[in-house]
């Protein structure tokens, strides 16, 4: 429904756009008044950059190489479909989660490093880095302290250190180089080219009614996708902290396609807005609105702990909420990517469309 009343708007405006084509008088309204800036990198990053700290222009491209893990995500749910993965077989999911994780390495370089080239980067190296140690830093860094914890109890559930050391040897050996491989390519790779000139000087950017700033877009946004995955969320939340097998892999995938669809939805229809109210910062904004349900999930996560987990002991609250945050870090990567992957597809899309003096 959302889609076929976009597309209809779309569609109204571009015969307003042909309609006054042929008329040297008239005035260009919309956004395609900000042809000029829409492909203009962003030269702040103020909004939301709490959690991670990334100068200014390396952090978009790195955003950008995190797509494939979209795809992984993908391969995962649908080998898991297909009975390749067992739920009785135990740890076979993380074990193929990390196998397909070393082999994307060579894409997660290969597009950032075309992204960065492209939109005029200059600091190569410290782009190539920040690909290749970003999510792998959050996720080993939290697993390590995790552990420690884990073995300060004397749980059983801690990992072994020869386990560790072999994994950050696959990683060392097996990642990191197709890593670099990808990044060679994608900088060797022709740089893309936008469809329409940008502008020398920045184009002044009008205020904004409140519904369109960016606190209440990412708060509205984040509430439909969020209800698209609550049902699937409670009972994955139960298999893991209770120790149930999950096997309702059929029903994952469809909310997962579900996931995919609306976010790429709200994070378009908010960009188009933004554009029509003369704000070419669209980068930023597909990127947060896409990944506004995680504060959703993070309150979910909050309300499950009280109402459902009865933890006695500190270290276990620990490990929770650190667990809940690393999941929402990566739920927010994944959701977010999504939506300026559609949004950036959109935007090049309408403005290679129209004709531009």
């Amino acid at each position: 429904m959302l889609a076929f009343m976009f597309s209809r708007l779309l569609s109204s405006d571009f015969a307003r756009y042909y309609q006054n084509q042929d008329d040297a008088m008239s005035e260009e309204f919309g956004w395609k008044l900000v042809h000029g800036d829409v492909f203009r990198p962003p030269q702040n990053l103020t909004l939301l950059c709490m959690s991670f700290y990334f100068l200014e222009y390396t952090l978009t491209k790195e955003l950008l190489s995190i797509q494939t893990k979209t795809f992984f995500a993908f391969v995962i749910i649908v080998f898991a479909l297909l009975g390749f993965l067992s739920p009785s077989s135990r740890g076979s999911l993380a074990n193929a989660a990390f196998g397909l994780y070393m082999l994307f390495g060579f894409s997660s370089g290969y597009n950032s490093s075309h992204y960065f080239n492209s939109y005029g980067g200059t600091k190569k190296a410290r782009n190539t880095v920040y690909t290749i140690f970003f999510i792998p830093l959050i996720v080993f860094g939290s697993v390590i302290v995790f552990n420690f914890i884990l073995l300060s109890r004397g749980s059983s559930s801690a990992v072994p250190a020869s386990t560790l050391f072999g994994l950050t040897c696959i990683w060392f050996l097996v990642s990191i180089p197709l890593s670099l491989i990808g990044s060679y390519f994608g900088y060797k790779k022709t740089k893309f080219l936008p469809p329409v000139l940008t502008n020398q000087i920045p184009r002044q950017i009008p205020d904004k009614p409140w519904y369109l700033r960016l606190p209440v877009v990412i708060l509205i946004g984040g509430i439909i996708p969020f209800a698209a995955i609550f049902i699937e969320l409670y009972y994955i939340m139960h298999s893991w902290w209770f120790h149930n097998i999950y096997y309702m892999f059929g029903f994952l995938f469809i909310v997962f396609l579900l996931l995919v669809a609306i976010c790429a939805e709200i994070s378009v229809l908010m960009v188009y807005f933004a554009l029509c109210s003369e704000d070419y910062n669209w980068w930023w904004l597909s990127f947060f609105v896409g990944g506004s349900s995680t504060i959703y999930v993070f309150l979910y996560g909050i309300i499950f702990y009280f109402s459902s987990l009865n933890l006695s002991y500190f270290s276990g609250t620990i490990l929770y909420f650190g667990w809940l945050f690393v999941v929402c870090v990566l739920y927010f990567a994944f959701t977010g990517t999504i939506g300026f992957i559609a949004s950036h597809y959109f935007v090049h899309r309408i403005y290679r469309t129209i004709k531009v003096d």
